[in-house]
């Protein structure tokens, strides 16, 4: 769990990891529900992360709540002379699936940070909008600490958040 500040607001968000395994496929169903954001994480250096992305997202969206917001974040720019998927190839696909699209560098710490912030900056905005259609002065799911619950189960808290392999 971590704190972030979202338009003023302390946002606690609690952060799910599945690493794309398929030993947790059968269990991610169960993440999905309840949670308001996604991040889909693929590797700029492994082609096959990008063409598993489509069956992800279509997970994702047979399993989770039709307002999910979902993310597309081609990692590991650091690697430019291994890099073999484009930036324009991620960045059509996301507009054609209607996903906010970033590339990051974890190893550097290369728009991380942005990216949880743009993801959460835009759960909080469709929060924001249902309470003030409802008449509620804040965000009833955020004062009442709601759980901002992105991805699927972590794997393990041991291991470092960003190995190189």
């Amino acid at each position: 769990m971590f704190y972030i500040q979202v338009e003023g607001r302390t946002v606690k968000a609690q952060i799910w990891d599945t690493a794309g395994q398929e030993r947790y496929r059968a269990i991610t169903s169960a993440y999905y529900r309840g949670a308001l954001g996604a991040l889909l994480v693929y590797d700029v250096t492994k082609p096959t992360t990008f063409e598993n992305v489509s069956r992800w997202l279509k997970e994702l969206r047979d399993h989770a709540d039709s307002n999910i917001v979902i993310m597309l974040i081609g990692n590991k720019t650091d690697l430019k002379h291994l890099r073999a998927v484009a930036t324009e190839d991620a960045q059509g696909f996301a507009e054609t699936e209607g996903l906010s699209f970033i590339e990051t560098s974890a190893l550097e710490a290369i728009n991380v940070e942005k990216a949880f912030q743009m993801i959460l900056s835009e759960i909080y905005r469709i929060i924001s909008k249902k309470s003030l259609a409802s008449g509620d002065s804040a965000p009833a799911s955020i004062k009442e600490g709601k759980t901002l619950v992105v991805g699927g189960p972590e794997t393990d808290t041991k291991k470092p958040c960003c190995s190189s392999s």
